[in-house]
């Protein structure tokens, strides 16, 4: 085996990159730099070959971490920084998942809530969101009355582990029109906070909704 250091200087992954930039290098040598080092019998540069050559590097973009930390020369440390690597280059680019609606505000969160508007009976709804802020689930967890002791932490966050969710915001209609958030609705918002936080997933927001508009516990600093 052929030790990185024993290469001639400019056609080591590093330098080359210092000297001639990251534009200028193979997609081997550039895997081989966020690789950081080989394994036994084989360079840092031979293992990138390697998995090149069976994970093509669209491929090897979308594959999850179990899947990396099990490709030989990868391992978990180097599965973790990978992903990492990948996941800040797609938020650079601003790369959507599959279309994904993006959730920046209350108003945004609204829009894919509108059926509360019109519905007759209390029904308690929470929208499951990735680190971008994404839209990645919905579901309907009661229809009701609203009370903290019918909206369980366990309800709302099963979905929100079961689909990866990194955060969550919550949200139940009035229809009695009233947009004034009632004890109960306080109560259950700082329960779903504390038992979120224990979880490490966030509460964003809980929202009040009318057939006239809606209100942001977050924005009356209720949450």
């Amino acid at each position: 085996m052929t030790k990185i250091k024993d290469l001639p200087r400019f056609t080591r992954p590093r330098e080359k990159l210092i000297e001639k930039g990251a534009q200028n290098l193979k997609d081997k040598e550039l895997l081989a730099i966020l690789l950081g080092t080989g394994r036994a019998g084989k360079n840092v540069l031979e293992v990138a070959e390697e998995i090149l050559a069976k994970h093509p590097m669209k491929n090897l973009l979308i594959l999850d971490y179990k899947k990396l930390a099990e490709i030989k020369g990868i391992g978990p440390g180097k599965a973790c920084a990978l992903l990492a690597a990948f996941e800040l280059t797609k938020r650079a680019l601003e790369v959507e998942d599959n279309n994904l609606p993006a959730i920046n505000s209350a108003r945004d969160a609204v829009a894919q809530l509108q059926e509360l508007r019109q519905a007759k009976k209390e029904n308690f709804v929470v929208l499951y969101l990735n680190a971008r802020n994404q839209l990645i689930h919905k579901e309907i967890i009661s229809i009701g009355t609203i009370s903290a002791s019918l909206i369980h932490p366990r309800e709302i966050f099963e979905p929100a582990i079961k689909n990866l969710a990194s955060q969550i915001i919550a949200a139940h209609n009035h229809p009695s029109g009233d947009l004034s958030p009632s004890d109960e609705d306080i109560k259950v918002t700082r329960r779903l906070t504390a038992a979120g936080e224990l979880l490490g997933i966030e509460v964003l927001d809980h929202l009040i909704i009318t057939a006239a508009g809606f209100t942001s516990l977050k924005e009356k600093v209720l949450l």
